[in-house]
């Protein structure tokens, strides 16, 4: 098995555009690499700083591939909505080893700013 079952991501964040705006569209991304023979079956828990979690959004990372998709990627969220300047919180459960990390494009300044972290595991 190669990972952790339970990854953390605290600073969630997607930046507004800002003025003359750049070329590049901002936006967050999470990854799940899962290097095992069989899918991770993940759940998704979305953490507010003003309002009550959302727990348990199902989401499944094939095996031996990389899954990477947006905040506001309404196929993995649903209606849960990671809408821009809303701070929140991740924490991905899986029932084997993966890895996560967090990358933000953040165009609210004239320079491009790229943010990519690991998430905390356990």
């Amino acid at each position: 098995m190669s990972g952790k079952t339970s990854w953390y991501i605290v600073d969630g964040y997607r930046p507004p555009e800002g003025p003359g705006q750049c070329a590049y569209e901002g936006h967050e991304c999470i990854m799940i690499l899962n290097c095992n023979e069989q899918d991770a079956h993940c759940l998704i828990d979305v953490y507010y700083e003003d309002r009550e979690p959302v727990l348990g959004i199902p989401f499944t990372a094939p095996a031996q591939r990389i899954s990477a998709f947006r905040s506001n990627d309404r196929k993995v969220f649903g209606d849960v909505a990671l809408g821009v300047n809303v701070q929140y919180s991740l924490r991905i459960r899986s029932d084997i080893g993966v890895i996560v990390q967090y990358g933000r494009a953040d165009v609210s300044q004239p320079n491009l700013a790229y943010l990519a972290t690991l998430g905390h595991a356990e």
